[in-house]
């Protein structure tokens, strides 16, 4: 219990320093991607840092930092820094286009800190997703051709190439789609009449829009569109 206590507050002393120490010119940047096996490799300190691969047990390096999960660790017979817990870039950096993990590797006799940035690349392994299943559009039979309609737009926790690119729609005769980039949403699209209804033949049109991304492989992400054909007419008395 005394020694468990005397690191403990060692360790206390080491976090305080962190804080309030000049740190050593030397900084180290690596990346990895997300979702990476336990163990995987990310780089060897010893080698960048040059420090003796000896010195590593007999100066007690450690990786810390300050959050809650210890993503990396260091073998001391080695000097490979490796990841010890899972990896989540959508959690730790939701809708950042940048996200970096920062570490500091410190070396005791005489006590030196070392910054290290992990950058953490993203994965395309989050789909499309729309907030609902179904979406209704109560369309006039009467409306012209090439009237346009909004259609809700999908949501992707990936970012950059794995984000939504574009939209499809299933075959049918009466609309097209006009996919469009750069607005407020990204990428969204527009549903176009192409054929005016007829109710009398045909009172509902479901269609499938798909939110397709850019990662590799491919996924995507489905909407059943059901569109109501309202009647335009008024009954004769």
């Amino acid at each position: 219990m005394y020694f468990r206590r005397k690191k403990e507050y060692v360790w206390i002393h080491i976090l305080v320093f962190l804080c309030l120490c000049d740190w050593s010119a030397s900084q180290l940047s690596y990346s990895i991607s997300e979702e990476v096996n336990k163990g995987t490799v990310v780089g060897n300190i010893a080698k960048d840092l040059n420090p003796n691969i000896q010195e590593l047990e007999t100066r007690d390096l450690r990786i810390v930092s300050s959050y809650s999960k210890k993503y990396f660790d260091v073998n001391l017979r080695t000097g490979n820094l490796f990841v010890d817990e899972r990896i989540d870039r959508e959690e730790l950096c939701p809708n950042v286009v940048k996200c970096s993990l920062k570490i500091q590797a410190v070396l005791n006799n005489p006590m030196t800190a070392h910054r290290i940035e992990v950058n953490v690349l993203d994965i395309n392994d989050n789909s499309p997703a729309f907030v609902e299943k179904t979406y209704t559009l109560n369309i006039s039979e009467s409306s012209l051709t090439g009237e346009r309609y909004f259609l809700p737009v999908a949501v992707d926790a990936d970012i950059s190439s794995n984000s939504v690119k574009t939209y499809k729609l299933s075959q049918n005769e009466h609309f097209s789609l006009d996919v469009q980039s750069g607005g407020e949403h990204g990428v969204s699209a527009e549903l176009v009449l192409q054929k005016a209804l007829d109710r009398e033949k045909q009172s509902v049109i479901t269609l499938v829009l798909t939110a397709v991304d850019g990662g590799k492989p491919l996924r995507s992400g489905s909407l059943q569109v059901i569109c109501l054909n309202s009647c335009s007419e008024y009954p004769s008395l």
